[in-house]
């Protein structure tokens, strides 16, 4: 059994030699468990091109945390598919596998409606991280719920179903061949009624928040976009927080170096606070003036607001007192880092999961069946 000695945390690596390219690296130290000393050494860096800062702990966690807080410091987040109940099911946006026939950027859209003026009522916006964030649009071909008559006097759309389904027979993947059958039906499909939330998959690590905000039907979220349906203002409030965004952070994955949103990791599993209907009514009102914030900057793409260098003043500090308030929830006294915030939440998932894993741990294993040979 082996345990980290010593660990230095994200920093920028990169060659003297032309052309060089920088990586960001982490190092780890490993010793036998039965040889270790009883302070290890975790170096961490405010500034990844910087000088790190040293410290002495108990133990170091997976995630390279101050592991002391934990009963077990190897504990590790569980990829969780059930939604927590006070937040509902994040969801995937549409998903259409279609070999990029039925999205039109905005010539093909205007081809498509010079040839075929009746598919103007089946375009609709859609909407993935790149377009929420940086406010473009791609259009959406929608054929689900035509009435086939109606189809039948649309030759370019018929075109381009032929075109989708001869792109899904010639994939390797049996699921997608058998959708061939269904040429106007989308791989996965949401399509939400009314107002809905939306999470980028994707995002700038340089940004402090990932943009999150509301959408409208006839919008279609595409499956770059995480979706809560039904939402309220203390939702977004939790999700856009200091604690939540500490974790995506430091728990969620990577694209490159840029935030990866999951379901599984960053929001099912994340050790949510317990809320009363003060703290809801609290918590709406805080997410509300944060959309007022960005209402008062109408030329202003998300990509704007929330870079670190342009953020408005009234934004930033909306934030501050969301952040501030979504703190207190877990407790009074303050945080002194974001790296704080996540070891708080280790030690408070631990707990809450605690129960169901010695549950599991203490049912009897199925023996297993061996066939004689």
């Amino acid at each position: 059994k082996l345990e980290i000695a010593f660990a230095h945390r994200t920093f920028a690596w990169g060659s003297e030699a032309r052309g060089k390219a920088n990586v960001h690296v982490v190092i780890l130290g490993l010793c036998k468990a039965a040889t270790q000393l009883p302070e290890k050494r975790l170096f961490d860096y405010a500034n990844i091109k910087g000088d790190p800062v040293e410290a002495k702990v108990k133990a170091i966690s997976p995630y390279l945390f101050d592991g002391s807080r934990l009963a077990n410091s190897h504990v590790v987040i569980l990829d969780d598919s059930k939604a927590p109940p006070m937040m509902g099911s994040l969801r995937f946006g549409s998903q259409p596998i279609d070999g990029g026939h039925l999205i039109f950027d905005a010539a093909r859209r205007q081809q498509l409606l010079n040839e075929d003026a009746a598919t103007a009522a089946c375009l609709r916006p859609y909407i993935g991280s790149e377009e929420y964030i940086n406010g473009s649009t791609r259009w959406i071909l929608c054929l689900q719920d035509i009435n086939p008559s109606a189809l039948r006097q649309m030759p370019t759309a018929l075109k381009v179903l032929e075109a989708v389904k001869k792109f899904r027979l010639e994939s390797k993947r049996d699921v997608t061949r058998q959708l061939a059958v269904f040429p106007t039906q989308f791989a996965f499909t949401t399509l939400p009624k009314e107002s809905f939330l939306v999470v980028p998959e994707v995002s700038s690590e340089n940004r402090n928040y990932i943009p999150i905000g509301w959408l409208s039907p006839p919008t279609v979220p595409s499956n770059l976009v995480r979706v809560l349906e039904h939402a309220k203002h203390f939702h977004f409030s939790l999700l856009t927080s200091r604690m939540h965004m500490s974790w995506l952070r430091y728990i969620g994955g990577r694209l490159e170096s840029r935030y990866r949103y999951s379901i599984g990791i960053v929001y099912n599993p994340f050790p949510w606070p317990d809320l009363s209907d003060a703290a809801k009514e609290k918590l709406n009102t805080l997410g509300q003036a944060i959309l007022d914030a960005r209402s008062l900057h109408p030329q202003s793409t998300l990509a704007d607001l929330y870079d670190p260098l342009t953020m408005p003043a009234n934004l930033r500090k909306a934030h501050e007192a969301n952040d501030k308030a979504v703190d207190q929830l877990y407790r009074k006294e303050a945080f002194a880092s974001d790296r704080e915030r996540v070891e708080f939440l280790l030690a408070r998932y631990e707990q809450i999961t605690a129960p169901a894993l010695a549950l599991a741990a203490a049912k009897p294993k199925k023996a297993r069946k061996i066939k004689a040979t």
